[in-house]
């Protein structure tokens, strides 16, 4: 008998209804990007956006329980999008534009560990590995370019054009995903980093200037953090890094909670 495929959740990217605006933009709304559901589900995987539960909808909180989706799905995906706020890791922001999303920090670290205490895989992209970092009493750069000691460039008007090298060490789990290689060329599409690792957390990748640019959680249960956008890899680039073995590696740690 075939065996059904996984079955992935997607965290939502909130957008919040503007002042004076009408119609749609007057709405909660919460969306994915297209690009990062379609890479995961090029391994024959079906993708379901979480939606979060916020104060103004018409369902009660506690008629949907988080922890539900944790049971029911086999991994979590924290995707990118909008900055994780200064509070979220007892900071001010120092610039209003830095103020981030808190209402989203707090779903999304529910998310976070409802799956991790059913014991089930979370890969996080960029605002996603920031939030892993923090949820586990990390913090960050509100601001690489004007906090951090010589950075190199991290965010291009390029957007998804840009790419910069990260490397890792021997003792990495990337080095085990890739034996012959020490490090490639990544999107990087972010302004805020990683400062002081969370609980459990270790380093797995740096780039040039020697900024966190992914993590890993030491034990169980599987949880890896990207900085950068493998799905704004194209498949078969020879220019970037090949981001499908960290996708396999993922999925593999969700059916292994499976069967």
């Amino acid at each position: 008998m075939a065996r059904s495929p996984l079955r992935i959740g997607l965290s939502a990217r909130i957008f919040h209804p503007q002042a004076g605006a009408t119609g749609l933009q007057s709405k909660s709304l919460q969306y994915l990007e297209q690009s990062v559901a379609h890479w995961v589900m090029s391994r024959q995987v079906m993708v379901l956006m979480i939606p979060a539960v916020s104060g103004d909808g018409l369902v009660h909180r506690s008629s949907i329980r988080l922890s539900d989706y944790a049971h029911y799905l086999d991994g979590l995906v924290l995707q990118g999008g909008a900055d994780i706020s200064p509070q979220s890791y007892g900071e001010q922001a120092l610039q209003p534009a830095w103020a981030g999303d808190r209402q989203r920090d707090a779903y999304e670290m529910e998310l976070l560990h409802e799956f991790m205490e059913a014991g089930k895989p979370v890969l996080g992209i960029c605002r996603g590995a920031q939030l892993i970092n923090v949820a586990l009493g990390g913090t960050l750069y509100q601001d690489v370019a004007t906090q951090y000691e010589a950075p190199v460039l991290h965010l291009d008007a390029s957007y998804d054009k840009f790419a910069h090298a990260v490397s890792w060490d021997g003792a990495s789990g990337l080095a085990r995903l890739y034996p012959e290689q020490g490090g490639g060329n990544v999107i990087s599409i972010h302004h805020q980093g990683i400062k002081a690792l969370g609980k459990g957390l270790r380093c797995e990748a740096q780039s040039a200037d020697g900024l966190i640019e992914a993590v890993r959680l030491e034990g169980k249960p599987y949880v890896l953090g990207l900085q950068w956008h493998p799905e704004f890899h194209p498949p078969g680039s020879g220019e970037l890094l090949d981001c499908n073995p960290i996708l396999d590696e993922f999925l593999t740690a969700a059916r292994g909670r499976r069967w």
